[in-house]
């Protein structure tokens, strides 16, 4: 694993001790690698939408279309 010295104002070091305390993290190293991995995720879920926002129509969202999704659930009988 690697190492990142980071500077913090003293307002913002004083709110991550407090993060670290309440939310029960062991340390602030813990909480930031936390908050960076909720970042990345936001990020990657906002590409996909927006890739799936620019490509064409499949086809109608139908009753036929959730029913095939249906099918393909291993192990599920359908209704």
């Amino acid at each position: 694993m690697s190492t990142m010295n980071i500077s913090l104002p003293d307002s913002l070091k004083s709110f991550v001790d407090e993060q670290v305390t309440q939310r029960g993290y062991g340390t602030s190293s813990e909480y930031l690698r936390k908050l960076i991995r909720e970042d990345r995720d936001r990020q990657h879920l906002s590409r996909l939408l927006l890739a799936g926002a620019s490509s064409p129509p499949a086809g109608p969202a139908d009753a036929v279309y959730f029913n095939a999704l249906r099918d393909r659930v291993p192990g599920r009988a359908r209704a």
